[in-house]
């Protein structure tokens, strides 16, 4: 059988199962206006996740779906805030505003929510942080995570204390964003933390440890898994010019 006529026919069963399965709306159109590629997207963002359930698969699946309408996601929650104000759809609407970059609006979502009764939570807090150190405002993110610190001492994030280390670098105080990157990059799950730091030490004049730092990285990072280090391509990336600097 034709190529042509092969991806003809799978376009045709992906268009009945998305009609079937509650997903004609848009799912049709993009396997009509892209065949095949269409088709290879409706398998990645609706059936793989679907099959497996797992975290990696649903993750993958929001990405696709962002890259084939990043404003879908925002547009629903803006539609359920203007029916029902809730802490839940607020703060979901300011996790989407940061990932589309929309920080001026996320941070207002993190207030509000903040000034709620119910709405007391530490990782709401760092969702602020996160939006004021977007915006350019380092010092108003290390008051946030002060405050933070002090309110829940148990609370523990890796994202938060690295936004922490970050705050300082960006505010100037050199001293201290190298502590915080020390200390964070004991625990950090990627290599984002450490190169971080070297990328510090290298500003500071301090190859010699910089470069350290960077090779340790390699090292570590030629020892992971090939999906471990395509997630980690960026980091990796710089601690490789980091070494030949």
């Amino acid at each position: 059988m034709p190529l042509f006529l092969i991806f003809t026919l799978l376009d045709v069963i992906f268009i009945v199962h998305a009609a079937k399965t509650g997903r004609f709306m848009p799912w049709a159109y993009v396997i009509l206006l892209l065949p095949g590629i269409g088709a290879i997207a409706y398998v990645l963002v609706e059936l793989l996740p679907e099959w497996f359930g797992s975290a990696q698969g649903q993750k993958a699946r929001r990405h696709i779906a962002h890259a084939l309408d990043p404003g879908k996601q925002y547009r629903k929650l803006s539609d359920d805030l203007q029916i029902s104000d809730t802490i839940a759809t607020r703060v979901a609407l300011g996790e989407e505003c940061l990932v589309l970059g929309k920080y001026e609006e996320a941070l207002a979502h993190y207030e509000n929510v903040l000034g709620r009764p119910m709405g007391d939570e530490p990782a709401y807090a760092l969702g602020k942080a996160q939006a004021q150190f977007a915006l350019g405002r380092p010092q108003d993110a290390i008051v946030t995570l002060d405050e933070l610190r002090d309110r829940w001492p148990d609370y523990q994030s890796a994202e938060g204390h690295l936004l922490y280390a970050r705050s300082m670098e960006e505010s100037g105080r050199t001293a201290e964003a190298l502590d915080e990157y020390r200390a964070v990059a004991d625990y950090y799950a990627g290599a984002e933390a450490r190169v971080r730091w070297a990328m510090l030490l290298a500003k500071l004049g301090r190859d010699s440890e910089a470069k350290r730092l960077f090779s340790d990285v390699l090292t570590q990072m030629r020892r992971a898994p090939k999906y471990v280090r395509k997630i980690q391509a960026e980091w990796i990336a710089i601690a490789e010019r980091g070494v030949r600097a």
